[in-house]
C-alpha cells in the first residue's frame, strides 16, 4: 500500500519562509508526477506546484518566483519538497501532497497525504 507522509507545516510571519515535504512508502516501481495542492477555508482545492519524473515543473501564477518545487527519485526516496519564500497570508491553507500515476507490483492509482497546515500571519 502507497502512502504519503508530509511533514513541515506550521506558523510564520509574512515573509517569513518554510518548507513542506512528502515522502512516498510502499513497493513503488515508479511515480509519474508528484506535486502540492492547497485548501484554504471555504475554497476549493487548487494546484500549488507539480514535477514530473523527469524534472518538469509547473506552478500557480500565485506562487510563482517565491516557491520552488523540488523532487529526489533516488530508489527507496520518492520525495517531493517544497521550499516556500515570501509568504503571504493568503498562502494559508492545507498544504496536501499528491503523487500521480504510482506504479506498484500491483497497482497503479493517484494518492493524497493527509495535508499539512500552514498558517501566514501578517
Amino acid at each position: 500500500q502507497v502512502q504519503l507522509m508530509e511533514s513541515g507545516g506550521g506558523l510564520v510571519q509574512a515573509g517569513g519562509s518554510l518548507r513542506l515535504s512528502c515522502a512516498a512508502s510502499g513497493s513503488i516501481l515508479r511515480i509519474n508526477a508528484m506535486g502540492w495542492y492547497r485548501q484554504a477555508p471555504g475554497k476549493q482545492r487548487e494546484l500549488v506546484a507539480t514535477i514530473t519524473s523527469g524534472g518538469s515543473t509547473n506552478y500557480a501564477d500565485s506562487v510563482k518566483g517565491r516557491f520552488t518545487i523540488s523532487r529526489d527519485n533516488a530508489k527507496a526516496k520518492n520525495t517531493v519538497y517544497l521550499q516556500m519564500n515570501s509568504l503571504k497570508p493568503e498562502d494559508t491553507a492545507v498544504y496536501y501532497c499528491n503523487a500521480d500515476h504510482v506504479v506498484t507490483r500491483g497497482s497503479l492509482g493517484d494518492y493524497w497525504g493527509q495535508g499539512t497546515q500552514v498558517t501566514v500571519s501578517s
